[in-house]
């Protein structure tokens, strides 16, 4: 959908909020995947470059969450406004798909 689109369907800051909220999910699938392979590691080289990788990922997670957290996006500390944003993300994806139904 093209940014004019979007702005006059409402769905600009929506959109954002999406693609914020998949890159923290990678990031998060990143660190997990990083401590797995770091507890697989054969030798110490490989293991000191996978926890230069793991620290790297941590800080990378850590700067998303700072964003969505900055944009309103992502309350890890109040789950009743998580929810409340979760929810209303999710009534907006139902009404999207409707929409394109129709």
């Amino acid at each position: 959908m093209n940014n004019m689109v979007q702005s006059m369907a409402g769905m600009g800051a929506m959109t954002d909020q999406v693609i914020a909220t998949d890159l923290l999910i990678s990031a998060k699938s990143g660190v997990r995947n990083c401590a797995i392979a770091l507890t697989e590691a054969a030798t110490p080289e490989v293991r000191n470059v996978l926890q230069q990788q793991l620290t790297q990922a941590v800080q990378f997670h850590g700067q998303v969450s700072q964003y969505m957290m900055e944009k309103g996006y992502y309350h890890p500390y109040h789950p009743q406004e998580q929810y409340n944003i979760d929810f209303a993300a999710s009534q907006a994806a139902l009404n999207t798909s409707q929409d394109q139904l129709q």
